[in-house]
């Protein structure tokens, strides 16, 4: 198993010592790990653990490598060197969470309130995206307390709260289920039934569908995206309180923008994720993980083009947006193209850029605005002249209306 990690391009670089309570992972620097010409990668199969060629007698390895299987999924939790230099409660909290992360989900849910064709209620608005935050904060924490075992085994997250030590699990899941049970709430009562409905499926779909298919099927990448495309969705029904063609066109971009972002993300990471068994497309199949960013970026265009066809806003943001979608689509074609580490920074660093942005147009084209004040006099109006109607005493047919009835009576409408 040792030598054969060595031809991923894995191991030459990597020193690995396994002791009972945690797996310690000593890199060099990364400019010195070839990964850019790594075509493709065998992953790993689940829990497995790579024993150093420097332990040869089977009698003397502790427990936890004779049988790496089992040891690392029921090991008791235990400090690791890390914690006594632990951060402060607010800090280790906020990277159990994902901070940026769970920012960006409530961005996104800030943005499908805004597009919405409905009155701006500043208390459901906060409502709204604190509730969100909250169950982004509690799927991310159950998320980090399942993959503390392939978390140890990757550069990337190695560091992380739980797997150092900092939190213990009993302390993540209190923390998740009070997040969890709170955001809920906060969505059900202060906003309404189908926002809390979402947001609650979509708790649900990322920590027992995506978090355990990410080691069992590529099409972990798909599930991913319906879980990101999901937050515009709540604020969307958190202002109009139904879903309509708008909210589904803006999903739709928020679905096919994860394909490009995540796959370019990826591909420089598939030592990690190939180390720690995830069945992700870079790994398992590059050039369909290349061919996806380029269809979706496509898609993107596609999707904003259809925007205002369906009056959903008005046909300068199909203009507005082409130059942008047409870097980015031109950005994964040389993805597509090179499929080197330089390209897909390129392409993920121009995705962080290309969201925000083809949000911004969206608003600033909005079709459709709504504003209470308006709402509320039209509504006083109505009254007013329904009061006056009820008020405006019964007249008597006259002559010429007992002769021409429905044209006198239509007439005077």
């Amino acid at each position: 198993m040792f030598r054969r990690l060595s031809k991923l391009t894995i191991c030459d670089h990597l020193t690995t010592q396994i002791i009972p309570a945690q797996i310690n992972l000593i890199r060099c620097s990364a400019s010195a790990r070839p990964t850019d010409n790594c075509k493709s990668a065998v992953p790993l199969e689940a829990l497995s653990v790579a024993v150093p060629a420097h332990i040869l007698n089977n009698e003397q390895q502790p427990q936890a490598i004779r049988n790496p299987t089992k040891s690392l999924e029921f090991l008791p939790w235990m400090p690791s060197p890390y914690t006594s230099n632990a951060s402060g409660p607010l800090s280790q909290y906020k990277k159990l969470s994902k901070f940026r992360l769970t920012s960006l989900v409530v961005i996104t849910t800030m943005g499908g309130y805004a597009l919405a064709p409905a009155a701006f209620d500043l208390a459901t608005f906060a409502m709204c995206s604190l509730g969100t935050g909250l169950v982004s904060a509690a799927a991310n924490s159950i998320n980090q307390y399942h993959e503390v075992p392939f978390d140890s085994q990757m550069s990337r997250t190695k560091n992380r709260v739980l797997v150092t030590g900092q939190i213990t699990p009993l302390k993540a899941v209190g923390f998740a289920v009070v997040s969890a049970t709170t955001g809920l709430s906060m969505l059900y009562f202060g906003v309404n039934g189908l926002t809390a409905a979402l947001g609650a499926g979509n708790l649900f779909l990322y920590t027992s569908v995506y978090t355990p298919m990410k080691r069992m099927s590529i099409a972990n990448t798909w599930v991913g995206s319906i879980v990101g495309a999901i937050p515009p969705l709540m604020g969307w029904a958190g202002c109009a309180g139904s879903l309509d063609a708008g909210a589904m066109i803006l999903a739709g971009i928020l679905y096919a923008w994860q394909f490009p972002h995540f796959n370019a993300l990826s591909w420089n990471l598939r030592p990690d994720y190939s180390r720690a068994g995830y069945r992700m497309m870079a790994v398992t199949n590059p050039g369909l993980c290349r061919r996806t960013a380029l269809r979706y970026s496509v898609a993107i265009g596609a999707l904003s083009i259809l925007a205002p066809v369906a009056d959903v806003t008005n046909y300068w943001f199909a203009l507005e947006t082409l130059p942008l979608n047409a870097y980015f689509c031109y950005l994964a074609y040389k993805f597509h193209q090179k499929s080197d580490s330089g390209s897909s920074r390129k392409l993920f660093r121009f995705s962080l850029i290309h969201l925000p942005a083809l949000m911004l147009l969206f608003l600033a084209n909005k079709k459709h605005w709504y504003f209470k004040d308006d709402t509320e006099t039209n509504d006083e109006t109505v009254k007013s002249d329904k009061s006056l109607i009820s008020a405006l005493p019964k007249s008597t047919p006259s002559g010429l209306e007992k002769v021409l009835p429905v044209a006198v009576t239509e007439g005077s409408r």
